[in-house]
């Protein structure tokens, strides 16, 4: 069974609430939920919807298409009205979410006591609000489907709180953060959780107060990382070049948005390889991190700090939208791996050094240092191997290989279940990994969320493998693939 639910409103109605305790719901009777989230910039008043979708086997994206509609206003059903299937149930109604909540609780064959507890949770409104779930509760005659207590060991949770948690477990002391979207849902939860983890978080005026405070706490000891979206990374780049040659670990948490420019804040995409890998001036070394699913948000945000603090280098991790908001059913916990810190006071400045630390100009000092800067590269590499530097999904043998990077892991799951084909996914952008062209097949497939292939370029680069234009499969739009639209893009390329 597979089934998708739409929740759509405008901001402020409470389609957010409505969708969580739904899909808490789901969760806790044992069925695997996945949810994105679509908003426009309007704080109140825009229009907002959430996809849902669960079944009773794992689930990792929604599909193009849903089997019920919520309106929480008459908007909805105009937008959404060719995105449902032609069996498909529409709840509508001038009412509030809680209503809605309980239509559909009664739809699922969902006891409604759990409604009622996770009403008691929201602590406000209890009364009003449960007075609307059992209105809708009595009124709804349908029964779409019957959820039936499955035995499973779950949890639930996105990309943001899972990057928040793999941080704080790998010893952080301090993180800054100018708010920018999609990166301040990290901001927000770490916020949440300084006092009883006891580290600190502080929200600085603009992009420079953060790196450079980030660096300055770097430099005494402290384990240091701060967020941003793209923009904001590209006001960083001269401190970021400063960590390079002074040796400063750093954690940079990039959360992607589609470019340029600005870009579109509330929306996904995948445009920022090049500048994560380049960003900078001079020759440094660092590590660039791509997770595609939370449970990987966590592992790599340890593998972040082991790099950062055992080679005294910047190592940036890349999200979007669509991996920080999104909420995965997952089955397997995290393995993390500990780091040290390494930095000791000393002398710091943006000038090649001698031995004291003081800057110099003496040209076999300065050669010594980029050579023995650059050395660090073999030796990252060599690090790097220890790990799963990509994962391989799929029929390992077939000919048919795609591959991809990030938030994409999760609709290539979906949509690859009964085809010929193997799913690389990169973990590791740099080092590139450099036995990854065994697993190559006669037809490469890649998958992306830019415009350009900007995955397809780095694997030219490394390999010299160049994936021909009419395999690349590449959604430019800021929106994420959806399972069963993507599944029909590959079986036209399959061989």
């Amino acid at each position: 069974m597979r089934w998708s639910i739409l929740f759509g409103g405008k901001a402020g109605e409470g389609p957010n609430i409505l969708t969580n305790v739904v899909a808490e719901a789901l969760v806790r009777e044992g069925y695997y939920v996945f949810y994105s989230r679509d908003y426009e910039s309007l704080i109140r008043g825009g229009h907002n919807f959430n996809l849902l979708t669960f079944s009773d086997e794992q689930v990792y994206s929604n599909d193009s298409k849903a089997d019920i509609l919520v309106c929480l206003d008459d908007a909805t059903e105009i937008i959404h009205k060719n995105e449902l299937k032609k069996d498909s149930v529409i709840l509508k109604g001038n009412k509030g979410n809680m209503y809605f909540a309980g239509r559909i609780f009664k739809l699922l064959c969902l006891d409604f006591k759990i409604l009622e507890e996770k009403l008691k949770k929201l602590e406000k409104r209890f009364d009003e609000n449960i007075k609307d779930a059992k209105e809708g509760y009595d009124e709804e005659q349908k029964n779409l489907c019957k959820i039936i207590f499955r035995k499973n060991n779950l949890y639930f949770t996105n990309g943001s709180l899972s990057f928040s948690d793999g941080a704080i477990k790998s010893g952080l002391d301090v993180y800054y953060a100018y708010p920018m979207t999609p990166a301040t849902p990290v901001l927000v939860a770490l916020a949440q959780k300084q006092i009883e983890n006891n580290f600190l978080v502080l929200e600085l005026e603009n992009e420079l107060a953060v790196i450079n405070a980030a660096v300055g706490s770097a430099i005494t000891g402290a384990k240091s990382m701060i967020g941003t979206s793209g923009g904001g990374f590209d006001l960083m780049t001269e401190a970021l070049s400063l960590t390079g040659i002074a040796e400063i670990p750093l954690v940079i948490y990039l959360a992607q948005r589609p470019g340029p420019g600005t870009g579109v804040a509330t929306y996904t995409g995948q445009g920022d390889l090049n500048i994560a890998r380049h960003a900078g001036h001079g020759e440094f070394q660092r590590v660039v991190l791509a997770p595609g699913n939370p449970k990987e948000c966590e592992e790599l945000a340890s593998h972040a700090f082991y790099f950062s603090q055992k080679f005294k280098i910047p190592v940036i991790v890349i999200s979007d939208k669509h991996l920080a908001e999104s909420f995965y059913t997952l089955t397997e916990k995290s393995k993390l791996i500990k780091s040290e810190k390494s930095t000791k006071l000393m002398r710091y400045n943006s000038y090649e050094k001698d031995e004291t630390g003081a800057a110099t100009e003496n040209s076999e000092i300065i050669k010594k240092n980029v050579e023995r800067r650059i050395k660090k590269t073999v030796e990252i590499e060599k690090e790097a191997e220890k790990f799963d530097m990509y994962k391989i999904y799929g029929k390992k043998n077939s000919n048919n290989v795609i591959i991809s990077w990030g938030s994409t892991n999760g609709a290539i799951l979906d949509s690859i279940k009964d085809l010929d084909v193997k799913f690389i996914q990169i973990l590791y952008i740099e080092p590139f990994p450099k036995n990854i062209k065994k697993e190559f097949g006669k037809n490469l497939i890649l998958i992306e969320n830019n415009a350009t292939g900007l995955l397809a370029d780095l694997i030219a680069e490394k390999t010299g493998i160049f994936i021909e234009d009419k395999n690349k499969i590449l959604r430019y739009d800021g929106r994420p693939f959806l399972a069963d639209e993507l599944k029909k893009e590959l079986e036209k390329r399959l061989k």
